[in-house]
């Protein structure tokens, strides 16, 4: 374990790529809006090549009417408590002055990160590009050995006027909640900056704050949890990295198996009506929602808003705003959605749909609101380049699924060792098939090929209310996809049909896993860097093959992977 210490003054910031541990061992300083002290316990930082680098910045701090000599005691207090070497420790308080903030910085290895690290397209996102005929002074050489590298400041957040008021009004709604606990609704086209935008203000509202509650509405760009998950989590940690270093339990989380609702917009509105009944308004909410805001998405984004009865919607768009409406209070009352009508008194209709809930089930149930009150619309103009230009994303949002799975994945590392294990060395869960229910989400599958779909597939963990029962040993399989609560998620390794078992893969804890009666097979694949980097296995790779017959009635239903390699030309 490396470490650095380091003194920092306002207004100075450190602009990074890479990972380390900050422990702030004297005064303050802000990390992407979180506030550290010397009080507080050590962070893990990450800032990778995928998005917007992380800054550390030097703030001001309450010195209790302190002396100079006695500051620079404290601090030399702690340096000492914290190991610092002599050397290191007289150089630093040469330069040690007057609300000045020490930090030390130490090298950083997660089971997670060495699992993503692990497969050679995710091995190079935490390394720090040099541009040609820079010099490496001894500053980059310290911290280098930390596991960063100094960025230009222009790559870190960067925050428009616009962002900069709202985030005020929205911080001070939430300190002092004069009409009840805030809800926050964030919406925009696609890589326009929301998720950004989101951990920025929940890392703010939790220097206020003990926690905030955040309600996951986009099934394709989920911050805790892999895709294809509608989700309500209370965060009462900073948000300190992108969403594959912080994947969590929610505490409601239903599984709907697939990065869009576009075929399926009922289900959708059904599993956020049952996610958001349990929001008990007792500390803010922040709704994060899908980047599909035109045609049928408008529709449905409005019937979103009325749904959830936000206090205060956060509209994120281009300079002429002419990627979508002004979600102004009139407009949302006055517009037509596509479940539901606008009318002059705000009063939402019930919804004419064929096998869909009435609106009205829910009222009276948790206050579930069902019409407009009015709420307050901040419009936001984002400052970076390219905002709103899904071409010139840093990283394709699949790659960035992938990499989220990967971090789901990851915690089935042991942590007692500093190796990692491949998947397939990993010892499986057996679950009977009569133990279980399952389901095919996204498509009809015949009885007689259920198993074959099943295997080597992701899965949701799921528990349905009524009573799994079967006659025989064979599979419990279901008519219907449920609404119901997703525990976790799996990876089905084998279908043993002789002895009527699944052998299952998840680092869901075996308390939570009693409680799994119901198996949902989506639309969401496990990364094709899993089957390709398979450690161990000699001649074909199981799973993964380049010969294959599109001639065959149905093949194409799978995806060809043009990016990946035939095996003889993958050990070049």
């Amino acid at each position: 374990m490396v470490s650095i210490s380091s003194p920092v003054s306002p207004p100075q910031k450190l602009t990074f790529t890479g990972k380390c541990r900050l422990t702030c061992l004297y005064g303050a300083v802000q990390v992407f809006g979180f506030t550290i002290t010397q009080e507080q316990p050590s962070y893990d930082l990450f800032s990778p090549q995928t998005h917007c680098a992380l800054t550390i910045e030097a703030v001001t701090y309450e010195t209790l009417e302190k002396s100079k000599k006695e500051m620079r005691i404290s601090a030399r207090a702690m340096l000492r408590a914290h190991r610092v070497p002599r050397d290191a420790r007289i150089k630093l308080m040469k330069s040690f002055a007057p609300l000045c903030s020490l930090v030390l910085l130490d090298g950083l290895d997660t089971s997670v990160t060495r699992f993503i690290l692990n497969h050679p397209e995710f091995s190079h996102i935490f390394r720090v590009k040099r541009q040609r005929g820079s010099c490496f002074t001894p500053e980059d050489a310290a911290l280098a050995s930390a596991g960063i590298g100094k960025r230009d400041p222009e790559s870190g957040l960067l925050l428009s006027e616009s962002s900069v008021s709202a985030i005020e009004e929205l911080i001070q709604a939430c300190r002092e909640e004069d009409d009840g606990c805030p809800v926050i609704l964030v919406c925009g086209p696609k890589s326009i900056g929301k998720s950004t935008f989101n951990r920025y203000l929940i890392n703010l509202l939790l220097n206020h704050l003990p926690c905030v509650e955040y309600l996951e509405c986009d099934l394709g760009q989920t911050e805790f949890t892999p895709p294809g998950c509608v989700s309500l989590i209370n965060v009462s940690e900073p948000c300190l990295g992108p969403p594959f270093t912080h994947q969590r339990m929610p505490r409601k989380m239903v599984y709907y198996g697939e990065v869009s609702c576009d075929q399926d917009t009922e289900r959708y509105i059904d599993t956020v009506k049952y996610v958001f009944n349990s929001y008990k308004k007792e500390v803010p909410l922040v709704i994060n929602t899908m980047g599909w805001v035109k045609g049928v998405g408008l529709l449905l984004l409005i019937d979103i808003i009325r749904l959830l009865a936000p206090s205060h919607i956060v509209q994120i768009s281009v300079e002429d705003f002419k990627d979508m409406p002004r979600f102004t209070p009139e407009y949302i009352n006055l517009a037509a959605g596509l479940h539901t009508k606008g009318k002059l008194q705000g009063k939402c209709k019930s919804m004419d749909v064929s096998g869909m809930e009435d609106w009205k089930q829910y009222e009276g149930e948790s206050n579930f609101q069902t019409s407009t009150i009015g709420h307050k619309l901040l419009c936001i103009q984002p400052k970076f380049p390219g905002a709103g230009n899904a071409g010139e994303a840093r990283v394709h949002s699949s790659i960035l699924r992938d990499v989220a799975m990967l971090g789901y994945l990851g915690q089935l590392q042991p942590l007692e060792t500093r190796s990692v294990l491949p998947l397939h060395s990993l010892i499986p869960y057996q679950v009977p098939f009569n133990a279980v229910a399952l389901r095919v989400i996204h498509t009809d599958v015949a009885p007689t090929h259920i198993m074959y779909s099943v295997n080597a597939s992701w899965v949701g963990l799921c528990r349905i209310l009524d009573e799994v029962r079967c006659q025989t040993d064979g599979p419990v399989l279901l008519t219907q996809t449920p609404v119901c609560d997703c525990l976790g998620f799996g990876i089905i390794r084998g279908v043993d049909m002789e002895r009527m078992l699944y052998h299952i893969l998840t680092p869901v804890p075996p308390e939570n896993l009693r409680l799994v009666n119901c198996l949902l097979l989506g639309n969401i694949t496990i990364p094709n860097c899993v089957f390709t980097n398979q450690q161990g296995t000699e001649g074909e790779i199981p799973y993964v093959t380049s010969e294959y017959n599109y001639d065959i009635s149905g093949a194409g239903k799978l995806k060809m992977k043009k990016h990946l390699k035939r095996r003889e030309h993958s050990r070049s």
